[in-house]
């Protein structure tokens, strides 16, 4: 539908227009100036982006992180400029010499937006599409934190009630993800979630007729969003009162994300440029920018060219953004007077603390028993539930086979949702079958704050959300990804379903801590491991993929050393070991047995549990010298996957017992034999490796 401007609460004044324009000329030069990026969305959606910074959204630039701020993502982040220009109007210390070395190294201004290097920045955007699942992500988070805090206000009249605006492209929209996110947002009716959709008809291969035919506004109707577009002006710029009433309507459906669809033209009003491909991503030149400086009234011989009653102006937001957080704050503490007990609580979340004796409620489980990792998870996450309300998260349509369902009487679904546990601020996730967009999801739900946030899947999914988790290693989010079935020891699903290259591929990612615990005290230990490390006094936050198996394992001891990444599970009989067989998961019981038949046959051998490299790569060398004496050459690791992690480790002595070819489909037990993962493969691989240690 189209929407006109049905109100005059917009004020629109010859500065806001010119400050608009200086927004479009700043984008110009300071794409022109580096000689590469993006300048023609931005100078396009300048309208759009300034009526939200200066007209729409409640924030405090002198403070970006306010917890009753507004969201604001910038999907289509190779138009970092849209961003970064407002930014820079509104005061949220940006300036013009960030803005001069736009793309540069060492600059606050790199290609696409990166959160935590610029203020104001709410996510990292590179990848067209995650954008969008974040900001769903965003919002679904806003509503669990009002149901931890001040569930019983009235809609709209809670501290805690803000929206989340987005922007996206075509490209954004073409990206399976955000349609993935988009069902969830209109299945979960995130009233408060807006996303304004910049229809250029321009992607870098020309018009988007060359791969585009669906009608997308009947597209996210049917997705169950609230739908409007706004046409441009007789000019062809974007119309800023019309935008206006748009967004205003859409805040005023609660019970609905709004989508709104901007019908604009790329790189206008650049005299030739306009409506080209080559605006998308390449300088205009210096002739076109010339001349559009011409059509907008400024000096075509300045470049970066802004007046001062132009960025004073545009700085009031400043004031605005006082004012908003000085009345936000009133309500806040009256919410704080009248909820003592929840105003405690939100203290200790926000300053990222754990309840007190959190840690005594973690299982111990039984010695000797076999119980698949998975299973362990599951009990970890139930008793861990009940005394630590910030915790929730679900699955992609697999928690059974996961073992992720924090609470069964409490689902994350709107009220009017007919499944008996709906709940809108419920503790379970359901996903769907979206992983890719769950990853993204959960990367904006960490992003919001106040939440510890989970997701799972098999661990063979994970490349359906590896772009999200690479992101979420990017930003240090504490984010965790419970990947089950982490082997071909599960058995008859076959090859589809086996992760074999997994886990070397997730080891891969910098900053992604990869956990296969070997039984289920190691995963008890893992799971507080990690929730400690989201703290404010440990630091930067890190994403954590925990691979459980699908298959019993027999219990041992538990041993506080797990918690270093890697530790020794049994010592050599005589305290000097011959070998050393290092081993992760459902494979450190395989090592075990092949121990004692080498002990038995006179080689005293050390078995080494490795849940996380990663943790154990952090610990001071004397303890892994400790652990892997430098003095002992002789080496086996154990993985049922490819051996890529291991070379370092073993040594040219050394050997890996691992699996370098896809699997197969039959018992995960007879999988193992036939593949080598047996006690007398890796004794005898030991043998090998002492002989070749001696050469």
């Amino acid at each position: 539908m189209s929407t006109k401007p049905t109100t005059t609460d917009l004020e629109w004044t010859e500065l806001d227009q010119r400050a608009v324009d200086t927004a479009r000329i700043l984008a110009a030069d300071a794409v022109q100036k580096v000689g590469n990026g993006h300048p023609g969305t931005a100078m396009s959606l300048a309208p759009a982006a300034y009526t939200l910074f200066q007209k729409v959204m409640r924030h405090d630039p002198a403070d970006p992180d306010w917890t009753g701020r507004d969201r604001f993502v910038l999907s289509a982040g190779h138009s970092s400029l849209t961003l970064y220009t407002q930014l820079y109007l509104a005061g949220f210390g940006l300036e013009l010499d960030d803005l001069k070395s736009f793309r540069t190294w060492g600059s606050r201004t790199p290609g696409h937006p990166e959160y935590g290097h610029t203020p104001g920045v709410e996510t990292t955007t590179g990848p067209l599409g995650q954008g969008v699942a974040n900001a769903v992500g965003m919002a679904m988070a806003a509503r669990y934190e009002r149901g931890l805090f001040d569930p019983e206000a009235a809609p709209g009249t809670s501290p805690f009630d803000h929206f989340v605006f987005a922007i996206a492209g075509d490209g954004c929209l073409q990206e399976g993800i955000s349609g993935e996110a988009s069902s969830m947002a209109g299945h979960q009716k995130l009233g408060n979630l807006v996303l304004l959709w910049d229809d250029n008809h321009i992607s870098i291969e020309g018009d988007t007729e060359t791969a585009v035919s669906e009608d997308t506004e009947k597209r996210y109707e049917a997705y169950g969003w609230h739908v409007q577009r706004v046409e441009p002006q007789e000019n062809g710029d974007l119309d800023p009162a019309a935008l206006y009433a748009a967004i205003e309507a859409a805040k005023a459906v609660t019970d609905k994300p709004s989508f709104i669809a901007m019908r604009s033209i790329i790189a206008w009003p650049a005299p030739n440029a306009q409506n080209t491909e080559a605006a998308h991503g390449s300088a205009l030149g210096d002739d076109e920018v010339a001349a559009t400086k011409r059509v907008l009234g400024f000096d075509p011989e300045q470049s970066f060219e802004v007046a001062d009653e132009v960025l004073a102006h545009a700085r009031r937001a400043l004031d605005r953004g006082r004012e908003a957080r000085a009345e936000w704050e009133k309500g806040f503490a009256a919410w704080r007077t009248a909820n003592a007990e929840r105003a405690a609580e939100f203290d200790r979340i926000a300053a990222t603390e754990l309840p007190a004796d959190w840690e005594e409620k973690l299982p111990v489980f039984e010695t000797g028993k076999g119980v698949a990792t998975r299973a362990a998870s599951g009990k970890v996450l139930q008793a861990l539930g009940a005394v630590i309300p910030e915790l929730w998260g679900g699955s992609a349509d697999l928690a059974g086979s996961n073992n992720t369902t924090i609470d069964k009487t409490s689902s994350f679904l709107p009220a009017d949702n007919p499944l008996p546990e709906a709940d809108p601020y419920g503790r379970t996730i359901h996903f769907g079958i979206r992983e890719h967009s769950m990853a993204a999801e959960m990367n904006g739900i960490a992003l919001h704050g106040n939440t510890r946030i989970y997701g799972g899947t098999f661990l063979v999914f994970s490349d359906y959300m590896r772009n999200a988790v690479r992101l979420s290693a990017l930003m240090h989010l504490p984010v965790t990804y419970v990947w089950t079935h982490d082997s071909v020891g599960l058995g008859e699903d076959g090859p589809t379903h086996q992760p074999v290259e997994h886990l070397a591929s997730l080891r891969a990612i910098p900053g992604l801590n990869v956990v296969r615990p070997a039984d289920a005290n190691e995963t008890a230990i893992a799971w507080r491991e990690i929730l400690r490390r989201y703290t404010k006094v440990f630091g930067k936050g890190a994403p954590h993929g925990l691979a459980l198996t699908r298959q019993g394992v027999p219990t041992y001891e538990a041993n506080e050393d797990a918690a270093k990444g890697g530790y020794v599970l049994f010592e050599a009989s005589t305290g000097t070991p011959e070998v050393v067989l290092i081993a992760t998961g459902s494979e450190v019981h395989v090592a075990v047995e092949a121990r004692e038949q080498l002990e038995a046959a006179g080689t005293p051998t050390r078995v080494v549990s490795m849940p996380s490299v990663e943790w154990f790569d952090e610990q001071d060398q004397g303890y892994r010298d400790s652990v892997i004496p430098p003095s002992v050459k002789a080496r086996v690791a154990v993985e049922a996957g490819i051996g890529l992690t291991w070379h370092r480790f073993v040594g040219d002595a050394g050997r890996i017992v691992s699996l370098e070819h896809f699997g197969a489909s039959a018992d995960g037990k007879v999988l193992f034999q036939e593949f080598g993962f047996t006690a007398e493969n890796v004794a005898n691989a030991a043998r090998e490796s002492i002989a070749a240690a001696q050469r």
